[in-house]
């Protein structure tokens, strides 16, 4: 049988090897936790025709992403003050999403069908810090 102070040496021990433990596998929190981007595209002038029609390939990149639960958040940016902003059209859209790293992100958003169809006038990409919710 074991002694009170056997155990509490073998206590002793196992929070000792523990802590010992947490310390060698730290791990930087940017390999722990993934990285967001935030897309940021602005529209073309007159590019609504062009929109509709590419979007079905837009939608399948958003939905690889989604899928992959990398897609945090994706949308349109309505040019007046309506869901539906009709001929008015879109001022552009915004994507957050995890990528591996900026270039990762940005080689991502250089393959947008509505980049290369001429949808988007120009893109940008920041690295996102999620706060809330």
């Amino acid at each position: 049988m074991r002694s009170f102070h056997d155990i509490a040496l073998s206590q002793q021990w196992q929070n000792e090897r523990h802590r010992s433990l947490a310390c060698t596998i730290a791990i930087p929190l940017n390999v722990l936790l993934p990285m967001l981007y935030l897309i940021f595209a602005r529209d073309a002038e007159n590019a609504l025709a062009q929109r509709v029609a590419t979007r079905p390939a837009h939608l399948a990149r958003l939905h690889q992403l989604r899928d992959a639960g990398r897609l945090h958040l994706a949308g349109p940016l309505p040019a007046i003050d309506n869901p539906d902003p009709g001929p008015a059209g879109f001022l552009g859209s915004a994507i957050v999403a995890e990528f591996a790293s900026l270039e990762e992100a940005k080689a991502w958003a250089q393959d947008d069908p509505y980049l290369l169809a001429g949808v988007y006038q120009s893109v940008e990409v920041f690295p996102f810090k999620k706060v809330l919710p």
